[in-house]
This record gives structure tokens, C-alpha cells and sequence, in this order.
């Protein structure tokens, strides 16, 4: 809420005081300065603690009152942002919380970055980065989703050599022609086994729509198929073991807690 001449006078002050340049202005738009990056990440701390503070004498030790954004992919958004939002409004009706959707890899940069304040997403792919923490929340098992004429639709249950020789649909991405570790790929290679995946997809509707037009077998999540639908395929649970997608809640161990 300043004007353009207000900012580059503050931002020409802060210079002054710290003795070196913050933004190039040589190019068009103004980019930092190598300085200006190295301070960036402390200038944000400061206004996160800032905006603590001010919270906190606004509320004057009323009710949590506050937003928060809330990263989560897919499947597990339609599971459990409802949910969460109507407890929410019974326990702290003063707290908004924002969903932010995406894929699980992308839900990892958008921590890291501060673009979220939580995220909910798989362990798989795992996260390399010490600045986050996470807690398990569920595991829930993988299954083989067969078009109902499918020999193998009836099945009570199935092990993983039973499919793996089939042209499988997963969850996943390649790029640059190596695949990600995604849970599936994890729960083949412990077994030993090398299975055919003729496409991957992280969208589990494609996935059903890919399956009922015959042109592979699914192998996924179970709650990912509570959220799509279904008509037309059958899920046979996978019993063998590593076969079960586990997510956790994950936040930045380094930022100001609001």
C-alpha cells in the first residue's frame, strides 16, 4: 500500500544503512543483487514474526483467528478438505483455510518455497530437502482395477507377480526416461519383479477411463478410486508386502510457526 517513489526511497535507505546494493537497476524490470537474494530469506522472517505480532494484538486473547494454506493433491483434497473445513468451522471458527492443489512433486517446491504453509502428500516420491518435517497421517493399500470382462476382475485379492506380466496403467511421471519412485514402482522392484507399464498418469480418472477402454490394467491407490468414478471397472486389493501408499501432513522446520 505504497506508492512505486515511497518503495525505492525505503529500498534505497535499507541500502544506505547496509553499505551495498539490493537491486540491479541496470535491467528492466530491477532484479537483486546477489547481496539482495542473500538477504531475502531473513527480510521474510521478519515479516512473517511481524505478522505474528500482529495477530496476536489483534486477537488480544480471543479465539485463533487467522488463514492458512493448505497444499494437498488431488484425491486427497476431495477425501479430506471437506472434512477438515466443517471441523474447522465447529473448533476454530476464525481460522480459513485455503486449498492449494497439485501433484505431490510439485506440493514439495510449493513448501519449500513458503508458497504453502502445510502439505498433505504421499513419503513417495521422497522428499530431499532437511528444512521439512513430516507425520504419518494414513496408509492405505494399493489395487489392480480390472474392466469388469477382465478375467482377473472377481478376484478376492492378488499378488503382485499375478500382474505384473499385464500392460499396467500407474500413478506416476518419467521424465528423461527415469520414472519416479512412485509406490507402485517401489512395491514391484522389492518383489523382484520388472512389470510393463504401457502408460502412467497422475490423474486417477484417466486412469479408470485408460483401464475401461481396455487399454491396460490400473494399479493405484485405493482412495484415489473413492474419488472417481468407477463404473465399468473392478478393484482387487494387492496383498503383498510395500504394497500401500503412506501420507503424512509436512511443514518448513525453519519458518515462524503462526
Amino acid at each position: 500500500y505504497r506508492s512505486q517513489p515511497r518503495v525505492s526511497s525505503h529500498v534505497a535507505d535499507l541500502e544506505q544503512e547496509l553499505g551495498t546494493l539490493l537491486l540491479d537497476r541496470s535491467v528492466h524490470p530491477a532484479r537483486l543483487t546477489p547481496e539482495g537474494r542473500a538477504l531475502l530469506p531473513h527480510a521474510e522472517e521478519i515479516l512473517q514474526r511481524l505478522n505474528v505480532l500482529a495477530d496476536l494484538a489483534d486477537r488480544g486473547g480471543e479465539a485463533v483467528r487467522g488463514e492458512v494454506l493448505l497444499g494437498v493433491y488431488p484425491s486427497a483434497a476431495a477425501y479430506l478438505f471437506p472434512q477438515a473445513v466443517r471441523c474447522l468451522q465447529q473448533t476454530h471458527p476464525h481460522v480459513r483455510l485455503l486449498l492449494r492443489e497439485g501433484p505431490s512433486v510439485a506440493l514439495s517446491s510449493a513448501l519449500a518455497d513458503g508458497d504453502i504453509d502445510l502439505a498433505i502428500r504421499p513419503v513417495l516420491p521422497l522428499v530431499n530437502d532437511d528444512r521439512v518435517a513430516s507425520s504419518v497421517l494414513w496408509r492405505e493399500p494399493l489395487v489392480a482395477v480390472f474392466r469388469r470382462d477382465h478375467p482377473l476382475a472377481h478376484a478376492s485379492s492378488l499378488r503382485l507377480h499375478q500382474v505384473a506380466s499385464l500392460s499396467l496403467v500407474t500413478i506416476g511421471e518419467s521424465r528423461d526416461g527415469h520414472a519416479r519412485q512412485f509406490e507402485t514402482n517401489l512395491a514391484f522392484a522389492n518383489a523382484g519383479l520388472s512389470p510393463t507399464i504401457a502408460v502412467q498418469t497422475n490423474q486417477p480418472q484417466t486412469l479408470v477411463s485408460l483401464v475401461r477402454h481396455g487399454l491396460g490394467v490400473g494399479v493405484t491407490n485405493s482412495l484415489a478410486m473413492t474419488t472417481a468414478n468407477i463404473e465399468g471397472v473392478a478393484l482387487v486389493p494387492l496383498v503383498d508386502a510395500y504394497c500401500e501408499r503412506v501420507v503424512a501432513l509436512w511443514w518448513r522446520t525453519d519458518q515462524v510457526r503462526s
